[in-house]
């Protein structure tokens, strides 16, 4: 007789997990700072959807998972701008914070830290030449 059409019992048993757990794994994946795939093999979830279920469930982060993809895109010249663009807005917070630094010194201590264009280099300081 053929057996084709009969589903077999499965070897391993069907494990029910609670909803604080649950919730708890779905707090990590939702921190981003690992994969499903590692979620799932850090708590020894069996099944390859469950992580994104609960995440469907329990939160409203389900998105991550497409949304990162984790290597460089496909274009070049894009992934330069981006990672350009990442670059200055680093350097737009530096400069921000350079500026505060610069009125909060002017303010208490009436220290003007930028010097004029035409401001005269100090007689007391020694003159270095290129090379010492």
């Amino acid at each position: 007789m053929d057996n084709q059409g009969v589903k077999q019992k499965r070897n391993t048993p069907i494990r029910h997990y609670s909803e604080g757990f649950k919730k708890r794994v779905v707090q990590d994946y939702s921190r981003g700072l690992m994969s499903k795939e590692q979620i799932r093999i850090k708590y020894g979830i069996g099944g390859k959807s469950q992580v994104l279920n609960w995440s469907r469930k329990y939160s409203n982060l389900h998105h991550l998972e497409k949304a990162r993809s984790g290597g460089p895109m496909k274009n070049a010249d894009k992934q330069r701008i981006k990672d350009q663009d990442r670059q200055i807005k680093e350097l737009q917070l530096k400069v921000l914070a350079y500026e505060t630094l610069i009125d909060i010194v002017k303010r208490e201590d009436g220290i003007d830290v930028l010097k004029k264009g035409d401001a005269k280099r100090s007689e007391s300081l020694p003159k270095t030449t290129p090379g010492t």
